[in-house]
């Protein structure tokens, strides 16, 4: 499966269709909290089905001191196990070393630790409670 990124605003609604399904929705909260400001600065990988659904994505945003950041990391319930947040992390992270980013970040949720420990991210510290519900945990990784 092909890794893209969204270039256009039909695009970026799929990415932000299946953010908000998997993000958002289960624990009551927004559309709009899918999202933020930095989206037009941002680089959204997404992978799709043979149906053209958004079934994969990721965003990467840069922060400042060649520090990037990975957010909004999501895969369809039913296609878990696939490899395809594989994909799209090592997406992200080959356009962070190409736009000259030394080191990304990201906050983790705790079912995820191990898939981004996998990838070569290290712990660094338990960091915020979304919603007062949901612990994350800052990782970090050099590139």
């Amino acid at each position: 499966m092909d890794v893209k990124f969204t270039h256009t605003d039909q695009e970026l609604a799929s990415v932000l269709e299946l953010r908000y399904k998997i993000l958002r929705k289960p624990w009551g909260q927004s559309k709009e909290s899918a999202t933020d400001s930095l989206e037009n600065t941002s680089y959204n990988a997404y992978i799709t089905d043979q149906n053209n659904t958004v079934i994969a994505c990721g965003r990467l945003q840069e922060n400042e001191n060649k520090t990037g950041q990975i957010r909004y990391m999501a895969v369809d319930d039913q296609q878990q196990g696939k490899g395809l947040g594989k994909l799209i992390l090592t997406a992200l992270e080959h356009k962070g070393k190409e736009i000259g980013l030394k080191t990304i970040e990201l906050q983790a949720r705790e079912n995820a630790l191990e898939f981004y420990k996998s990838a070569g991210y290290t712990l660094v510290e338990p960091s915020f409670k979304l919603w007062d519900i949901i612990q994350h945990y800052l990782m970090r990784k050099s590139l």
